[in-house]
């Protein structure tokens, strides 16, 4: 089968694990094809390695579940900046000297967190 037409797309996607909670994001390279025939494929590719389609069956790079939750791209790095610059109420704020580590796991519900209201 000969390929005839190729077009490459850049999309990148926030990902929240209804079963754990875990969240992350990740970028994709989604070439369309059209192969001789006339018939229209996708591949998917992320950091060079072809991939399943993550639209079809995400599943979870923590735990393996396929409950996932697809958003736009940003959302999790968000949550992930606010964690890390957040004060825990009742504590006192850090010295400007201090660099405390940023927390490397967090769960769907600080993913939801900033968008409550009180």
């Amino acid at each position: 089968m000969s390929e005839i037409a190729a077009t490459t797309v850049h999309e990148a996607y926030a990902f929240a694990c209804m079963r754990c909670g875990y969240g992350w994001e990740q970028a994709y390279e989604i070439e369309h094809h059209v192969d001789g025939a006339g018939n229209a494929f996708v591949v998917y590719k992320a950091d060079g390695e072809r991939v399943p389609s993550p639209l079809s069956t995400p599943t979870c790079t923590n735990c393996g579940g396929h409950v996932v939750r697809i958003m736009r791209s940003g959302r999790v790095s968000t949550v992930q900046q606010l964690l890390e610059h957040r004060v825990p109420e009742g504590a006192a704020a850090a010295p400007a000297s201090a660099s405390p580590e940023p927390e490397n796991h967090w769960t769907f519900s600080h993913l939801l967190h900033p968008f409550h209201r009180k």
